[in-house]
């Protein structure tokens, strides 16, 4: 199966650059570019790619706003793609509004080629990218400038509703591991892993791994200090 790509920067030559990358594979075709969010969104309607590769900060209409029209979007329209967030940043608060609002996950401009076709096939796959290296820096900073209140209180209820190996296995996501050192850690098989994580997602009425990660840090099942634990 084809994964169908549009890519949204303001900047022609990353456009091109990415465009030529991911078009050189077999599973990609690159349906559209728009170099502003508001085009971004346009383009999205008329082509329902798969994943939108989306810069962060653009004129006219940013990537965040975009991303919230696209995963949002008004009634009569029923395509929803997956958005990968592009930053030139690894701790953007634009890209943490954008998880919180949907996004699949971020991707920073200056990875390695490999790391740019990696993403764009997890995120198709419907895996949330969060790639530790950043993950923690960025999800640590901004959980702890998150006031403690009704907010986190609720949260931390529906928590009750997971069973102590699903608390784990939320803790773990939040700080990073992937299904397969999840399942080296806790000694379970990956495919077990993977039904936990859907299990999870289902009791706390999440999308997807990024949500799932936010949901960790704010509901203070992980606090920023146990990031690296």
């Amino acid at each position: 199966m084809t994964i169908r790509v549009i890519i949204v920067d303001d900047q022609a030559m990353v456009r091109a650059g990415f465009a030529a990358l991911l078009a050189a594979q077999s599973d990609i075709d690159v349906v559209g570019e728009a170099a502003d969010g508001r085009q971004g969104v346009d383009v999205s309607r008329n082509q329902h790619p798969d994943v939108v590769l989306m810069d962060v900060r653009m004129p006219e209409m940013d990537g965040l706003a975009a991303a919230r029209e696209l995963l949002n979007p008004p009634v009569g329209v029923v395509h929803r793609p997956k958005v990968l967030m592009l930053t030139t940043f690894d701790v953007d608060d634009y890209v943490y509004e954008a998880l919180r609002a949907g996004a699949s996950g971020f991707l920073l401009k200056d990875a390695p080629p490999a790391d740019l076709i990696a993403a764009v096939r997890v995120v198709a796959a419907g895996d949330a990218l969060l790639a530790p290296s950043v993950t923690r820096r960025l999800i640590a900073d901004f959980a702890a400038q998150r006031p403690a209140g009704a907010t986190r209180t609720g949260q931390a209820l529906r928590l009750n509703g997971l069973t102590p190996r699903e608390s784990e296995v939320l803790e773990l996501i939040a700080r990073g591991l992937s299904n397969q050192e999840i399942a080296g850690r806790l000694v379970l098989a990956e495919q077990t892993v993977k039904t936990h994580i859907g299990r999870v997602l289902a009791k706390l009425d999440l999308r997807d791994r990024a949500q799932a990660v936010i949901f960790a840090y704010e509901s203070g099942l992980v606090t920023p200090g146990d990031a690296g634990a």
